[in-house]
């Protein structure tokens, strides 16, 4: 029995992760002579054995039922009034109320709407999946999204905001949409972006925006973050400086080392090459992920895998993207690597969601599949 079940995890994939998942903290205890930087280490260790914890008890669950309408609809609303609730009892950082603070545990509720968002529109995907070429079911589609959205970005956190967005984008260009549909989401995107920047986007964000297209414009104010970080990235050179010895870490011009820019931290003393096998490791998860959606028992299965691959690759891509200069900084964390229990959770959630779905994804019942299409 035990045997049977040890099967269902794909072990492949957890030896992809648990290389990238050292490497974070690794990064954080070579920086223990920084004041509470021990702190950041011994909690991460925990959150990394919960996380797995949670993947292991989720890959032997039966999600099927996350295939109902109303199970995914009452998860959205009850995360949606989270957010909600974060503008009355929200603890305030970095100038973002983005986070319920609980003594020495902190939970940031934008992580888990982005694994729930997933769902949401896997299922509303799957089941117009034959008529999908109807332009009505990009704006339907975009209503799920917009929700959280606007939720998320009123915090403001404009990078959790952009994840949002990317997962919507993504998965309504991989459920099947016409090329005339693609150019109607995508002017729709440049107009709702025209939009925010003339109505939603704070002075720094769009300093943040603006820093992208020439970070050396103001290197003592909002440009200060992308120059220290490529300056720390650049400083690794081929082999590294060594465990303990990144100076733009140690001698602290290198801000939230252990979040936003543990990437530029590691880069510093791997260099080169151990960056590149972190690119190598992360692209091969990706590829396990996508692997698993192309054996989905019914669209749902393949589309939550899409869906899943793509907010990965989301975080992957922007956090590596800001940490080089080429993207603005969005507070976005790198997965498996950067500190905190929220967004490992809710990653491990997903890949445990991934490992349950394996049982069955070669042999669909008829039954679902008619359900897929026509059913609640």
């Amino acid at each position: 029995m035990a045997e049977h079940v040890l099967k269902r995890i794909d072990w492949m994939l957890v030896f992809f992760i648990l290389p990238i998942v050292l490497g974070g903290l690794f990064t954080m205890k070579s920086f223990s002579s920084f004041e509470g930087a021990d702190n950041f280490f011994n909690k991460q260790i925990i959150w990394v054995l919960f996380s797995f914890a949670i993947f292991f008890a989720f890959s032997f669950l039966d999600f099927r039922f996350l295939k109902r309408t109303d199970i995914l609809i009452y998860l959205f609303l009850f995360f949606s009034g989270m957010l909600l609730i974060l503008f009355i009892l929200g603890h305030v950082s970095h100038g973002a109320q983005s986070w319920f603070s609980l003594g020495g545990f902190s939970f940031q509720p934008a992580d888990m709407m982005k694994l729930v968002l997933v769902l949401i529109l896997a299922k509303y995907f799957s089941r117009r999946h034959v008529e999908i070429k109807d332009v009505k079911h990009i704006f339907i589609s975009a209503l799920y999204a917009l929700i959280p959205f606007i939720l998320i970005l009123l915090q403001p956190d404009f990078g959790s905001a952009m994840i949002i967005f990317l997962i919507w984008f993504g998965m309504t260009l991989v459920s099947g949409i016409s090329k005339m549909h693609l150019f109607l989401v995508f002017l729709s995107g440049v107009l709702a972006f025209g939009l925010l920047w003339i109505f939603a986007f704070a002075p720094y964000q769009k300093d943040r925006i603006l820093n992208f297209i020439n970070p050396m414009q103001n290197i003592h104010s909002s440009g200060y973050n992308t120059i220290q970080s490529t300056i720390a990235v650049g400083s690794g050179q081929i082999m590294g400086k060594g465990l303990g010895f990144g100076t733009q870490s140690r001698l602290k011009f290198l801000p939230e080392y252990q979040t936003d820019f543990v990437f530029s931290a590691f880069a510093e003393e791997w260099g080169f090459v151990g960056s590149f096998l972190v690119f190598i490791l992360f692209i091969l998860v990706i590829w396990r992920i996508l692997q698993f959606a192309s054996l989905g028992a019914t669209n749902f299965e393949m589309l939550f895998g899409m869906g899943l691959a793509i907010f990965f690759m989301s975080h992957i891509l922007i956090n590596i993207g800001m940490n080089i200069g080429i993207l603005p900084v969005t507070g976005i964390t790198l997965p498996f690597m950067s500190y905190g229990g929220s967004h490992l959770l809710t990653e491990f959630a997903g890949l445990g969601i991934l490992m349950s779905m394996r049982r069955y994804s070669r042999s669909a019942h008829r039954d679902d599949i008619k359900n897929e299409f026509f059913g609640i």
